[in-house]
């Protein structure tokens, strides 16, 4: 029997395409990536978005910004009032008191030393008893008592009014306006409740990705990581990073030594020196979702295929790959690799021929 034309067309490309595929398996190159997602933050804490709060208790009296408003550090944002109109002129007239009672004691303090100084003078001329020069050393101690008693007083009353000489809510540094509590202008608010956000425009901006625990274990500080950024058009193949398109560069900056209440560890990404500049905050602002690829070893396509099918771990970095730098340890290792050759040339020659 002679076989029909396209079975032997299909014959001879099932031949030709399993040893293909086999050559293929083993011999083409594929990088093994541990795939995150995140999103864009400040690396500065100072940079990122601030909760504005209220320094006293209060009621909104008024607001000097608007949503969206750009102010500089130092720039009125709220005046919270006390619900008592005089409450500084009443603290004022209080400190103006307890002034007054600190000067009245350092008068009785200085005639009941004057006192001790003539019953300390009498006594010894015997012109006094002992119990009358120790009841004005008593006195002076009770002075002295009330004395420090008016000053801790002065010093409460200067903290009030302190506190509540602060009723405008300053900008903390320079930025957006991103929201008001609106809410707190028709309500009593206590110190430190939020009544506003605020967004600094200008911030360096690193990436915070949050790596399964399992592939964490492989990933080293200055590691290659391929970033694509929400909303920015890019193709992406993890195994084949030259084929990629709109992708941006980065490195691996730390890794958080204990997991996120999800389970997951955060692994933080900055530029890579040299690569692709980021895109500015016009186009990637703080809080924009990343999706990123910490490039590790690079193996056949065969076992990377019998590696996710069997659902193993990643390749263990080698040797080389584990240090801080390349080359960091070639030296010791010369040096060290140096010393033992000239110890065993030593030791031959000490033990003659039978040591050679």
């Amino acid at each position: 029997m002679k076989p029909p034309r396209v079975m032997r067309a299909v014959a001879w490309m099932v031949g030709i395409a399993i040893p293909a595929s086999v050559v293929f398996l083993l011999t083409v190159p594929w990088v093994q990536t541990a795939p995150g997602t995140g999103q864009v933050t400040a690396l500065d804490p100072h940079d990122r978005v601030q909760q504005i709060t209220a320094l006293v208790p209060g009621r909104v009296e008024q607001w000097y910004v608007t949503d969206g408003q750009s102010v500089k550090e130092g720039d009125p944002i709220a005046r919270v009032m006390d619900n008592d109109p005089d409450v500084l002129s009443r603290l004022a007239a209080e400190r103006a008191q307890v002034k007054a009672q600190i000067d009245a004691a350092s008068q009785a303090m200085a005639v009941a030393k004057l006192d001790v100084d003539r019953s300390r003078m009498m006594f010894a001329e015997g012109l006094a008893a002992r119990r009358d020069y120790e009841n004005a050393q008593i006195k002076v101690a009770e002075m002295g008592a009330k004395l420090a008693e008016a000053k801790a007083k002065l010093n409460r009353a200067d903290i009030a009014l302190n506190r509540q000489s602060a009723q405008v809510v300053r900008a903390p540094r320079s930025g957006r306006i991103q929201a008001l509590n609106t809410a707190a202008g028709a309500s009593l608010v206590s110190a430190g409740d939020w009544l506003a956000t605020l967004a600094p425009e200008h911030s360096k901006q690193v990436v915070e990705l949050q790596v399964d625990g399992r592939d964490v274990a492989m990933v080293r500080k200055g590691q290659h990581v391929r970033l694509n950024f929400e909303g920015w058009p890019a193709i992406q193949f993890s195994g084949w990073p030259s084929v990629a398109q709109g992708m941006f560069d980065g490195q691996v900056r730390s890794i958080d030594p204990s997991a996120l209440d999800s389970g997951l560890f955060r692994v933080l990404v900055e530029p890579l020196p040299g690569g692709r500049a980021w895109p500015d905050n016009n186009f990637v602002r703080l809080g924009s979702k990343v999706r990123g690829w910490i490039q590790m070893e690079t193996v056949s396509v065969g076992y990377e295929l019998w590696r996710q099918l069997n659902d193993f771990p990643l390749e263990f970095p080698t040797p080389q790959n584990t240090g801080p730098r390349k080359g960091a340890g070639k030296g010791l290792a010369d040096k060290g690799g140096k010393e033992a050759k000239s110890k065993d040339k030593a030791k031959g020659g000490d033990y003659g021929e039978e040591g050679k």
